[in-house]
């Protein structure tokens, strides 16, 4: 089974990367992580609904980067559903141009990074952080953009 993902642009916000890449980028990460099998969605979303999202599940207020909400299946069910991605589409656009980088670079490895939390990956502790960010920089690169953890520290 080859791994399915569903795009959902929920913003009319412009410049925003197509579906294809945005599913290129979450079956690279899937791959990284020897995961080719499941279905995932990533929705693309406007400051209103990310706002409103991370102060229900996380308690913070303000919208954020990026989200990963792991779906659970029913105890006894076995589904093939990772989960979802909600990427924020002006948050990403702000933040790649503080960063010095493109947009289309920052959305890569946000969806990468949202990807790889359904994966189980975390970044709570400096030993987890440092599988993280080696994971994500070998998928960003494999698509010829920058390690985005060197381009940080410039």
């Amino acid at each position: 089974m080859v791994a399915q993902v569903e795009v959902q642009l929920a913003t009319d916000d412009e410049g925003l990367p197509g579906p294809q890449h945005i599913i290129g980028w979450a079956n690279m990460a899937l791959a990284a992580v020897q995961r080719l099998a499941g279905e995932l969605t990533v929705r693309v979303v406007g400051e209103k609904e990310m706002a409103e999202l991370n102060h229900h599940y996380r308690g913070h207020d303000g919208a954020t980067n990026v989200l990963s909400f792991l779906f659970e299946p029913p105890p006894g069910t076995e589904l093939p559903i990772l989960g979802d991605v909600v990427v924020c589409a002006p948050v990403v656009r702000r933040e790649a141009q503080a960063q010095g980088k493109s947009t289309q670079a920052h959305f890569a490895h946000m969806v990468a990074h949202g990807v790889l939390h359904l994966c189980g990956h975390s970044h709570q502790h400096d030993s987890e952080a440092q599988v993280m960010e080696a994971l994500e920089a070998r998928i960003l690169t494999s698509q010829g953009f920058a390690d985005p953890y060197q381009i940080a520290k410039l």
